[in-house]
């Protein structure tokens, strides 16, 4: 092999060495990435448990970045940095409390077709939470206090949400029976205010299920 060869040869060994080194990087950094972004949600999410669970075992008046982060089990400094205020974390806690509410909502459409989907979908969502323990009302018990403009945007996502119920194709008396009555049932077992045991929940589900069916014949 002449020497010309050799130099070519070590040329192309040293390129290649090259570009799989950085092929290592990239994947190595992209892993980091991967990671952080994994991480930074968890963070969030427990930081979010950590203040709804305050709100619902010891009031709202408990609720502080300090004892969400020591409850948390993280840093002050992680909490900034997903948090830099209690309005910011609030609002958080009412957006996700919105994002669940509507994911559940759209969930149970896929169960109804035709007319009174979105009435019975309501329904059956609003019973759900009822079921799940209502852990929605830590959000709304904590903006209440904190600043009730921080409420603003899941208002409007509600009335957009009660224009489809309205409009659902059955009598619109009926379908805003249903709802303030599932509503009714929510707050009854928020407040503590003679809430339902499931044997006759299940009673009062089945007469709104009529209802809605008899608002669509």
């Amino acid at each position: 092999m002449d020497d010309g060869y050799r130099v070519i040869l070590s040329k192309c060994s040293s390129k290649r060495s090259v570009y799989q080194q950085r092929l290592r990087k990239t994947k190595r950094e992209e892993s980091w990435n991967h990671m952080a972004i994994h991480n930074g949600v968890s963070t969030r999410n427990q930081l979010l448990t950590a203040a709804s669970n305050i709100v619902s075992e010891k009031g709202v008046s408990k609720l502080t970045l300090e004892a969400v982060a020591n409850q948390a089990g993280v840093s002050k400094g992680g909490l900034f940095y997903h948090f830099p205020s209690k309005e910011d974390l609030v609002q958080a806690m009412i957006d996700e409390l919105s994002i669940d509410f509507m994911n559940d909502i759209k969930n149970n459409l896929q169960a109804f077709h035709g007319k009174g989907q979105w009435t019975q979908a309501y329904v059956e969502t609003m019973f759900m939470k009822v079921e799940d323990g209502l852990k929605m009302s830590s959000a709304l018990f904590a903006s209440m206090f904190t600043n009730p403009k921080l409420m603003e945007k899941a208002q409007l996502q509600y009335k957009e949400l009660q224009d489809q119920i309205q409009n659902d194709q059955v009598d619109p008396v009926h379908s805003i029976i249903v709802r303030l009555a599932s509503d009714g049932l929510w707050f009854a077992e928020m407040f503590g205010l003679s809430p339902l045991d499931k044997e006759m929940r299940d009673k009062v589900h089945s007469e709104l299920t009529k209802l809605i069916t008899k608002g669509s014949e």
